[in-house]
């Protein structure tokens, strides 16, 4: 098999464990598109065979989330997994729908976000949350991010809870941007839930679960419905044919010459069988994924 399986992470599994698990199913090469933490759930696209070839096609995808704001505390990995490390009243005012409404639409629009310490960015060859567990400062340059579009879904006043859903670039972390919210609401905050709508094309109503996979695996009809194959994937870009012999050479890593528009054109051969991508420029064709 060869494509992408949109798998709904589940809580406490991290996203090396749902590759390994879909690797020992499938008895193929599996990757991922774009880690989720493990206390996060929702859409996690997964590669497999010569999908994984794909993989740079999908890392730049937006995102959506739906996220849960905890009002009042502030913990060390800004989300549910930390130590508290600050407590503060949040007043009732806080909880009016259209303070609320009114505070998330400042964050619309291109900005600046600092990552937290807890991740996985590297500095001078080390990820952040090394530095962070061993109590060592190291400063964090700020990243170009965007938030499309962010909108209140639920306020829980007993729980001093906000739930909101985000659409935002590549890079943005939902931690800082929940951190920065309870800023603007004059108290602190961290991230105790959060569940990932989408990544690019590919949504939550579309993804299934491990076990889904699991008890479908000769399912021909479930899988033919939930396998992407990396034809289908592509399938808005156009298609160009080429003789048996031109492939071959194509396939050797020969570059030919073409006369079409630059761009990305999906290969067939005369029987029009699906034999790849190529990327044309300046009138010479060139491999890129060859199945």
């Amino acid at each position: 098999m060869d494509g992408i399986i949109i798998i709904d992470k589940e809580k406490n599994v991290t996203s090396h464990d749902v590759v390994k698990k879909v690797k020992k199913l499938l008895n193929d090469k599996v990757g991922h598109t774009g880690t989720l933490d493990p206390n996060a759930t929702g859409v996690l696209p997964i590669l497999v065979g010569k999908g994984t070839k794909v993989s740079k096609y999908l890392m730049n995808h937006d995102k959506a989330y739906e996220a849960v704001l905890k009002l009042g505390e502030k913990r060390d990995t800004a989300d549910i997994e930390g130590n508290v490390i600050e407590k503060r009243e949040v007043n009732k005012e806080v909880f009016n729908k259209s303070v609320i409404e009114q505070t998330l639409k400042q964050f619309i629009g291109k900005q600046k976000q600092i990552p937290p310490m807890y991740s996985a960015i590297k500095i001078n060859g080390k990820k952040l949350y090394e530095y962070a567990r061993r109590g060592q400062k190291v400063e964090i340059k700020p990243r170009d991010i965007e938030i499309y579009d962010i909108h209140l879904v639920k306020i829980d006043i007993e729980n001093k809870e906000i739930t909101f859903q985000v659409k935002c670039s590549k890079g943005t972390y939902i931690r800082t941007l929940c951190e920065e919210i309870a800023e603007k609401l004059n108290t602190v905050g961290y991230m105790k839930e959060l569940k990932r709508l989408q990544v690019g094309e590919f949504y939550l109503e579309d993804a299934i679960k491990i076990e889904e996979l699991e008890n479908n695996l000769n399912n021909k009809e479930f899988m033919d419905k939930h396998f992407i194959t990396i034809e289908n994937y592509f399938s808005k870009y156009p298609e160009l044919m080429l003789e048996d012999k031109k492939i071959n050479l194509l396939l050797n890593g020969v570059q030919l010459t073409c006369k079409q528009k630059d761009g990305i054109y999906r290969i067939y051969n005369q029987s029009h069988q699906f034999m790849g991508l190529a990327i044309l420029k300046k009138e010479l064709l060139k491999r890129e994924i060859m199945i």
